[in-house]
């Protein structure tokens, strides 16, 4: 993480300042989007309602015009002396049936033969918009004022037999009635679009309170505020983070993490959405997804380095929807370990020589009370002969005190758990190992020395032995532990240095083989499964003397 975005993150850690919440904000803007919407499409509405309502009403009228004009008797009544004694009659019903304000039938010099007022009968008819009717034989609609004020009109040309034209059929609607069809039509769909605008007022209350429940009734700035926090503890830990959902695919992974799993890479390519097994392939993610149970303080190994984790389910409503594993790198307390696995490692040897001693001063102690001088010198002499000979033999063939203290206590350890491990004659160390390599060495003794002391122990007493070799002779220092124990499977030599992998009962099993060969591996070595001469298994543990 850089200095910009250091600055910038601290800058949004200050907890947020909340003027209105979420669900008000919410509620506000859900309304004022649905009442906006609304108004618009209402006054288009309006418009198109209002346009189609007046194109409606002139298709009407022009459609009883049209058939008010071909009414034959009509057509016939034009040829008579009195036309207006026929076609009034004739028009008055119609005018009635089909609700319009007037019928007027005239003749080509506008003298009106039919009127809703028949005291306007032989008058001229107003409106100066008959010419398209009874000139050109034109059906249209029209607007104009009346003698009945402003009104809208279908004009329809009256032909005779012989297609001449003879009159004009005018029938129409006042304006002030179609603008009050048109007013009731539109309040009706007013209080349509005010349900619905009331309906979505209601659902945004509803959204509004759910997400804000949804979100644990936390406001926007305090999420953001929250995930930057989040997001900066994630990068900044020391231990590697990885998360993953349900399916086992990557959701979450920190920049330690990455560092530890891929070392070499400059560039921190993104892992999000990959299966855990593809990048991590032993890990026990899936196996905490299926059970749901969690583990802590296991270790295994991330490629050359040697990590302690721990693996916690995430529930949801009593379901797994995920998991989340930690891991630390153990070398980074590995020089504290390694002290205290000397600091042990001289205790249980001291612990060791302190019990032996007890035992041997309660014999001396036994043997001087029945009287039996001879035999307590004796076991003295050859007490300190046997520790003598392993302190000289030391001193002599392993200058290096780190190793020899190993040795001398695991050879201790095994003359308490009554197990016979002897030095081979031949042995000798006299290279010293650099640091890291020593370390590595004093790792690996260590470990298989104690595999080796757990292999015998439940064999017969007879039967438990333990014989060390080593030697610097050429470029690699070389380790041999041999045992009696009941040895490997041929089938299994190369799966017991793969981590998890144990022949033996118990959790917690399968790490010290793995880690060894990693050790040793990172410092040029090797560890070897052979045959060995006592009947058990034999390892020979090899690592150069120079760098590599």
């Amino acid at each position: 993480m850089n200095r910009f975005q250091s600055k910038n993150l601290q800058r949004h850690l200050n907890k947020p300042n909340v003027k209105i919440n979420l669900k008000i904000k919410m509620i506000l803007l859900i309304v004022a989007l649905i009442i906006g919407m609304f108004i618009i499409v209402g006054f288009f509405v309006h418009y198109f309602f209002s346009d189609s309502l007046e194109e409606q009403m002139g298709e009407r009228v022009l459609n009883v015009a049209q058939s008010v004009a071909r009414i034959p008797e009509l057509r016939e009544a034009f040829d008579e002396d009195d036309p207006a004694s026929i076609i009034q009659p004739i028009v008055d019903p119609i005018r009635e049936e089909t609700g319009a304000e007037f019928i007027v039938v005239g003749n080509t010099d506008e003298i009106r033969y039919a009127h809703p007022l028949p005291d306007r009968i032989g008058e001229r008819m107003v409106g100066d918009d008959n010419d398209r009717a009874l000139i050109d034989g034109e059906a249209y609609v029209s607007k104009a004022v009346g003698s009945l004020g402003p009104s809208m009109r279908g004009k329809v040309p009256v032909f005779s037999e012989e297609e001449e034209i003879v009159g004009v059929v005018s029938v129409g609607f006042l304006v002030d009635d179609i603008q009050d069809i048109i007013a009731n039509y539109i309040r009706e769909l007013w209080y349509v679009l005010f349900f619905i605008v009331s309906v979505g007022v209601i659902g945004a209350v509803m959204i509004a309170h759910y997400i804000k429940k949804t979100l644990f009734n936390l406001e926007p700035e305090e999420i953001s505020h929250l995930f930057l926090q989040k997001e900066t503890i994630l990068q900044s830990t020391h231990e590697g983070i990885i998360a993953v959902n349900q399916k086992g695919l990557i959701t979450l992974m920190n920049q330690t993490a990455h560092r530890l799993l891929f070392p070499n890479q400059k560039q921190e390519a993104s892992y999000v959405g990959k299966h855990i097994e593809e990048v991590l392939p032993y890990t026990r993610l899936p196996e905490v997804l299926s059970d749901g149970d969690s583990q802590y303080d296991q270790e295994m190994l991330i490629g050359n380095n040697s990590v302690f984790v721990n693996r916690i389910p995430i529930f949801y409503e009593n379901k797994v929807v995920g998991a989340v594993s930690t891991f630390r790198n153990k070398t980074e307390i590995e020089k504290l370990t390694k002290e205290l696995t000397r600091i042990k490692q001289y205790a249980e040897a001291l612990r060791a020589q302190t019990h032996e001693f007890s035992n041997k001063l309660y014999t001396i102690s036994g043997l001087l009370q029945l009287n039996r001088k001879q035999e307590a010198v004796e076991l003295i002499q050859k007490e300190t002969h046997t520790q003598q000979e392993w302190i000289q033999f030391l001193i002599q063939k392993v200058p290096d005190p780190m190793v020899s203290a190993v040795l001398l206590g695991k050879l201790n350890q095994a003359n308490e758990l009554n197990i016979h491990m002897t030095l081979h004659p031949d042995s000798k160390l006299t290279y010293r190992l650099s640091g890291k390599k020593r370390e590595a060495l004093l790792t690996v003794v260590g470990n298989v020395l104690e595999n080796a002391l757990e292999a015998v122990r439940k064999q017969p007493q007879k039967n438990r032995q333990v014989r060390i070799f080593f030697t610097d002779i050429g470029n690699e220092v070389i380790f041999e532990i041999d045992d009696s124990g009941p040895g490997v499977q041929p089938e299994l030599s190369e799966q017991i240095f793969t981590q998890g992998f144990s022949t033996k009962e118990g959790s917690q099993r399968g790490i010290g083989l793995a880690l060894s060969s990693h050790v040793l591996s990172d410092n040029g070595g090797a560890i070897l499964l052979e045959d060995g001469e006592l009947g058990g298994a034999c390892f020979v543990i090899t690592i150069p003397k120079e760098d590599t």
